[in-house]
């Protein structure tokens, strides 16, 4: 099945469907876009956040009738009835899909590694995180601090290109020009290394993104060509 788009709060609209429906745990993670055993966790009450439950019928994600079509059929994968309205976020803190809060330490060793004059308040509001997180990811005391990859945000998804691009432009502004009469100091003998880094991190952004949109392309022929033959077999046997 192609992919459908997840409910507008996939946990709660999960903790509902497990307190009030027969469907299995596997067909409301995928319907809710949630790893099987995070429903699993809901059901035994060991979740560590306490969600209250999301009526998908209320919304008009979900009918009765599609409901009852998964209870009865366990192999049945419930279909998105009506796709919730995005919320256009103009003021507070940026929100970041919970899908790609993991990424958020990549994105931020990327931006301390490739643009030090970015200050950690322009980070936190770039990335969406906390000073503290960016702090230990500099002095190299996060948790995960081994598993930890610099990656550009851009590609992560993190933020948009425009959005860093801004960021950086603005940060170059606040660097201190030399005092009258004093010569600038020489660029350090890393800076045209460093600008070699920038240009192979943009190339295989570039080159991942490219990647990822013919990946796009080809799964959308399949999916075209596998429908085709579906119909051709079924108007064959209608004809037989």
């Amino acid at each position: 099945m192609a992919d459908q788009p997840t409910p507008l709060m996939p946990h709660a609209t999960a903790t509902w469907l497990v307190d009030n429906t027969g469907l299995s745990f596997e067909q409301i993670a995928e319907f809710c876009g949630l790893h099987i055993l995070e429903v699993q966790a809901m059901a035994d009450d060991l979740a560590s956040s306490k969600y209250t439950g999301r009526d998908p019928l209320h919304s008009g994600e979900l009918t009765q009738e599609e409901i009852e079509k998964g209870q009865q059929d366990p192999e049945y994968r419930l279909k998105m009835q009506r796709a919730p309205v995005a919320v256009s976020r103009t003021k507070g803190p940026r929100y970041t899909p919970v899908s790609k809060r993991q990424d958020k330490p990549d994105g931020i060793a990327w931006l301390l590694r490739s643009h030090p004059e970015v200050s950690d308040a322009q980070i936190s509001k770039l990335i969406g995180t906390t000073r503290n997180t960016i702090t230990a990811i500099r002095e190299r005391s996060h948790w995960n601090i081994q598993n930890i990859q610099p990656k550009d945000p851009v590609t992560l998804g993190l933020c948009s290109q425009r959005e860093l691009d801004a960021v950086v432009a603005k940060a170059a502004k606040n660097l201190p020009a030399p005092e009258e009469g004093e010569e600038a100091a020489p660029a350090p003998s890393g800076a045209s290394d460093r600008e070699k880094l920038i240009e192979e991190l943009r190339a295989e952004r570039d080159a991942n993104e490219k990647a990822a949109a013919e990946a796009a392309q080809e799964a959308e022929a399949e999916a075209w060509l596998t429908a085709k033959r579906a119909a051709e077999a079924e108007g064959g046997a209608g004809e037989a």
